[in-house]
C-alpha cells in the first residue's frame, strides 16, 4: 500500500471513530430529553449502599444511572464511598483519604446495613468491601451509565484529573456513559478544562428558611453545565417548587431531584415536570414511569 492510500485509511479510521463518539454523545443529549431514573448509590434503599449488591440490583431494575461519590484514597485509587469519614457505613474510623486502598478494602461495608434494616438484612451483605471505580466500570462497562459526583474536592486534590483519566481509559465520555456532578463550581469547571465533552451538572442545596433564591443566578450554570440537582426537601420541610423547576428550565438546565424515595413525592415531582429523580428505590420510580 501507499504512502498516500496508508495516510487516507488512517484518517478514515479517525473519521469513523470521532463520527461515532459523536453519534454517542448525541445519543446521551437525546436520552436526557425523556424522565431519568437516578439509582442513588445504587438501589440503596435494599442494599448496603455504594456495594456491588446495590448496583447489580439497580442494574437489573433498570435504572437510567447508577450513581456513585468518588474519592481519593491516600494512595491515589478512586473509590465510591460517600461519606468524608468511614464510621456511619463501614467498620473503619477517619477520614477516607487518610487510608491507602489496600487498608480500605479491608473494611466491612455491609454489616452495618443489616444492623440498622433488620427487615432487610441478608448474610450476603456482612464484609462488603469498598469498591474502587475501576471496579465497577470492570463490572458493567459500557451497559450502565454513571452519575458521578466529585466528593469532597478540597479534600481530595488531584481528584478531578485522576477522574477524567479514568473516564478517558474506559471511554464512558466518548461512549455517552457518564455524567459529572458536585457541589464544587470549582471541581466543575476544572472538569470543563480538562474535558470539554464531559456532561456536567451542578449540585445546589435548598434552605428550610425564608432564604429568598436568586432564580436568575441559575443563568450562569448555563456556562457550563447541562443542569443541577436540588433536593426536594431540607429539615422535613419541601423547599423545592414548581417554580423553581420552571425557572431552571427556562434557562435551559435539566433538573434532577434528590433523593426522592416515596411514590406520592414521586409522582408529584414527575407531575411539576422534574426532569429526572435520584432515588434509593428505582423499581418504585419505574413503576410510574414506565
Amino acid at each position: 500500500m501507499s504512502y498516500f492510500l496508508r495516510c487516507l485509511a488512517g484518517l478514515l479510521v479517525f473519521s469513523t471513530a470521532a463520527h461515532a463518539d459523536t453519534q454517542a454523545l448525541d445519543q446521551q443529549r437525546a436520552d436526557l430529553e425523556r424522565f431519568q431514573v437516578i439509582a442513588h448509590r445504587g438501589a440503596s434503599g435494599q442494599a448496603p449502599e455504594s456495594t456491588l449488591p446495590a448496583l447489580v440490583r439497580a442494574h437489573r431494575s433498570d435504572a437510567d444511572y447508577l450513581e456513585l461519590d468518588i474519592q481519593l484514597s491516600a494512595d491515589g485509587h478512586l473509590v465510591a464511598f460517600h461519606d468524608r469519614e468511614l464510621q456511619r457505613t463501614s467498620n473503619g474510623e477517619g477520614q477516607v483519604n487518610d487510608f491507602t486502598l489496600e487498608a480500605l478494602q479491608q473494611l466491612d461495608t455491609g454489616r452495618w446495613f443489616n444492623a440498622a434494616y433488620p427487615d432487610k438484612a441478608d448474610d450476603s451483605f456482612v464484609g462488603l468491601p469498598i469498591l474502587t471505580l475501576e471496579e465497577v466500570f470492570e463490572r458493567f462497562g459500557h451497559s450502565a451509565r454513571y452519575y458521578l459526583e466529585t466528593k469532597a474536592p478540597g479534600q481530595n486534590p488531584g481528584l478531578e484529573s485522576a477522574l477524567v483519566d479514568m473516564l478517558e481509559r474506559f471511554e464512558m465520555i466518548s461512549g455517552g456513559r457518564v455524567i459529572v456532578q458536585s457541589f464544587s463550581r470549582e471541581s466543575l469547571l476544572t472538569l470543563r478544562e480538562l474535558e470539554a465533552d464531559l456532561p456536567l451538572v451542578q449540585l445546589l442545596w435548598l434552605p428550610a428558611d425564608d432564604t429568598p433564591l436568586n432564580l436568575e443566578a441559575l443563568g450562569e450554570i448555563t456556562d457550563y453545565a447541562l443542569g443541577v440537582g436540588v433536593n426536594f426537601r431540607a429539615d422535613d420541610q419541601t423547599v423545592l417548587t414548581e417554580n423553581f423547576i420552571e425557572s431552571a428550565q427556562t434557562h435551559g438546565l435539566k433538573v434532577h431531584v434528590y433523593t426522592v424515595n416515596e411514590q406520592e413525592d414521586m409522582q408529584q415531582l414527575i407531575d411539576w415536570g422534574a426532569d429526572g429523580l435520584f432515588t434509593d428505590y428505582p423499581e418504585r420510580l419505574l413503576e410510574l414511569v414506565n
